[in-house]
């Protein structure tokens, strides 16, 4: 390292500091927001439910829908198209003949068309639920498509000369140079230069990032942000069409949304019921004609379709497709509906402690010598441990031992440098061996002073944990044999935290932190930032290990983390959120990305997916409870002609046997039109124990899903009988 450099990196280092004080205190302002419903990260981009773009748009797409062949993956819904096809056939076949009948209810052709009409109106109405809850997708994806176009690239080719291609043309492993003012034209990881960079396109804020090399917080890059100053040498991690912001734009969109788990079980479930309900229609007409009453085709179909579930399987894939929007609209990118409903069922929650409950940027703060050895002594030794070490930290602590080096001894010590020893997560220390064979070192304490030839001082111990106990982190430093000092290095808790770690626990979230620091400087950090367990000295192995005992134990597990040594961890946890500022591993081994990378946004993830259950649920609630108002609407019409006595039955007090037919339908597919408004938005959630939530929704959707449908049905007679259309 020259004289210039050394100076560069030492400058660096200083912006580093500065960057990190102003990321603290933009911290601790959006930390004053964290009571709402997102905080700092929870930022929603809403977006009207009833915007008429978005009702025009979807309206050809739910005609498009009615095809049978897509249409078969709702079962529910395809036997009420094909319910709707026979009425229409009887209709014509009626119409066509002349057909009617005084003594069989309903069989009359105007009777006829209006059921038929309704029943393709339910159909309808089912598929526009569908169709819109994509349209807001196709919305954002589209947005999302201006920012992605063919961008002009600096290639660097094998003699080291710069190429200009454009972004299509890039591929894995490709280096290219990024100026001030320009694009960065694909997802890449930064390897050298120091530059701040513009991620609105992606995150929506406009204030610029910091991007560096050597860190697994700073280094990587997202194609279609620019950078706003300096220059960035990146190497290219994605091939086109495979890059970041086109996983975004197909996910979002939801063209090929797979169904979840539980949306598949509960389809199985509404198909039971429907079966249960053919069964039980088809055995009416016999016993009519028993009791000598003859039910029209028309009628029992009218009874099966108010008696199935329509209104959850009409509404079921518009729940599902929300929710993803939902956690879109929340900065996150979820890779499957699979990962959000996973995330409303979490129990545990795993942190990584770098990055993610602190800023990440742990910096030299003071290098102390132990007895016996000079001031000088350490502070070359740190040095030396550090010129070759590009990360934060060691920048950090060559800015900081140069201050008490003398200018012409830096260009000495660097030509005493044979050998570079980088760290590694199994010796969690990192050095150079000089050209005489000497070797020296920093790292954690226990990994420094493990094979030492003598015993460390005690003072060695005293003073590391002294800092420790501060909540710093302590690494020893070694030449040869010999421990010389300890060099302190610090890390900020992010502001806000312990409230929102607060509030995981009342929704009976379990946190836990995980670090490679020592216990003590692991408790300190855990007691500030209010997590409820913490592990220290963790390797990435450790981590998996401790999901592994989790899940055992029937937990369901989320992982935050960002760096690559977290990728197998985010990759066995049920929910892993990868920050969008962590690295390319990190990211493609999670199922979700929080692109505002705010380790506390998980709690609106959980919060997400515990909506989109209780949604899903309460409108279950709603549809099943419906079918009491139904049946008291439509069972005595059916056979009051033979059994006059049905008529203490019409509570509603109904006009007529085909009124309060007809009326019924009516109400059974306008009650889904109804409901997609709080399909789409959700059902509101607020952190509570599992039987309250239970016992409060039961009393609205439960209770309200039986007595709607009397109110509903009386006003729709009222205005069938008024119109005399039946």
């Amino acid at each position: 390292m020259t004289d210039s450099s050394l100076r560069a990196v030492i400058d660096t280092s200083r912006g580093t500091r500065r960057a990190q004080r102003a990321e603290g205190e933009s911290g601790s302002d959006g930390a004053r927001g964290s009571g709402n419903a997102g905080g700092t990260g929870g930022r929603s981009r809403r977006g009207g439910i009833l915007d008429p773009k978005l009702l025009r748009a979807a309206l050809p797409e739910s005609v498009r829908k009615l095809d049978p062949r897509e249409l078969v993956r709702n079962p529910v819904i395809f036997v009420v198209e094909l319910t709707a096809a026979l009425v229409t056939l009887v209709f014509a076949a009626d119409l066509l003949s002349g057909t009617s009948s005084a003594t069989e209810i309903g069989r009359s052709p105007g009777f006829e068309f209006q059921i038929a009409a309704w029943l393709w109106f339910t159909v309808l109405f089912a598929t526009y639920a569908e169709a819109l809850a994509e349209a807001r997708g196709r919305a954002q994806a589209a947005s999302l498509r201006k920012t992605r176009s063919e961008t002009p690239a600096n290639r660097r080719t094998a003699d080291g000369s710069l190429e200009s291609v454009g972004s299509t043309e890039l591929r894995l492993d490709d280096i290219v140079v990024v100026h001030e003012g320009e694009t960065i034209p694909g997802d890449g990881e930064v390897v050298a230069g120091v530059a701040y960079v513009n991620e609105a396109a992606i995150t929506g804020e406009s204030a610029p990032v910091l991007k560096e090399p050597g860190t697994d917080i700073r280094s990587s890059v997202t194609g279609g942000t620019q950078v706003t100053s300096d220059e960035l040498t990146i190497r290219i991690t994605a091939n086109p069409g495979e890059t970041f912001l086109d996983r975004m734009i197909a996910l979002v969109e939801g063209a090929k949304r797979q169904r979840t788990p539980n949306e598949i079980a509960l389809s199985i479930l509404l198909s039971g019921l429907t079966l249960v309900f053919v069964l039980a229609v088809i055995t009416l007409r016999p016993f009519g004609q028993y009791a000598g009453t003859t039910l029209g085709i028309v009628v029992l179909v009218a009874l099966f379709v108010c008696l199935i579930p329509t209104t959850i399987g009409g509404l079921l894939s518009a729940i599902g497709i929300a929710g993803m929007d939902r956690v879109a609209r929340f900065n996150v990118l979820a890779m499957s509906g699979r990962a959000v409903e996973a995330a409303g069922d979490v129990d545990v929650l795993l942190l990584d402690k770098t990055g993610t409950i602190t800023f990440g940027n742990r910096l030299a703060s003071r290098i102390v010598a132990l007895p016996g050895v000079t001031q000088l002594q350490v502070l070359e030794a740190a040095l030396l441990a550090s010129l070759q070490d590009e990360t934060p930290e060691g920048r950090s602590i060559v800015t900081l031992a140069a201050n008490g080096v003398a200018q012409a001894r830096l260009d000495e010590l660097q030509a005493l440098i044979a050998e570079t020893i980088p760290f590694s997560a199994e010796t969690r220390s990192s050095g150079v061996k000089l050209h005489d064979g000497t070797i020296i070192l920093k790292g954690a304490v226990d990994s420094i002073k493990a094979d030492l030839a003598v015993a460390p001082p005690a003072v060695l111990g005293v003073l590391s944990d002294e800092i420790a106990g501060a909540g710093a982190t302590p690494l020893a430093i070694r030449h040869g044999n010999v421990l010389l000092g300890v060099i302190e290095l610090k890390d900020t808790v992010k502001p806000g935290l312990a409230e929102r770690f607060a509030e995981l626990r009342r929704m009976g979230i379990r946190t836990i932190m995980i670090t490679g620091d020592n216990p003590l400087t692991a408790k300190t950090i855990a007691a500030e930032a209010g997590v409820d367990d913490f592990v220290a000295q963790a390797r990435p192995e450790d981590k998996i290990a401790i999901i592994r005992r989790e899940q055992a134990a029937g937990h369901l597990v989320a992982m935050t983390g960002d760096g690559t040594n977290d990728a197998p961890a985010l990759a066995q946890a049920d929910v892993g959120v990868a920050m969008n500022s962590g690295t390319s591993a990190s990211k493609e081994a999670a199922n979700m990305v929080d692109l505002d990378s705010d380790p506390t946004k998980l709690i609106e993830v959980i919060a997400i997916g515990k909506q989109l259950l209780i949604t899903r649920g309460a409108i279950t609630t709603f549809s099943i409870a419906n079918d009491v108002a139904k049946y008291f609407a439509i069972v005595p019409a059916m056979f009051i002609t033979a059994y006059p006595e049905l008529g203490s039955l019409n509570i509603m007090g109904l006009a007529t046997p085909q009124s309060a037919i007809l009326s019924a339908v009516i109400f059974n597919a306008l009650v889904i039109i109804a409901l997609v408004p709080l399909s789409l938005r959700g059902v509101a959630y607020r952190a509570a124990p599992a039987a309250e939530l239970l016992r409060r929704n039961l009393l609205i959707y439960g209770l309200g899903g039986i007595l709607a449908p009397f109110i509903g049905i009386k006003l729709i007679d009222l205005i069938v009988s008024g119109l005399r259309l039946a």
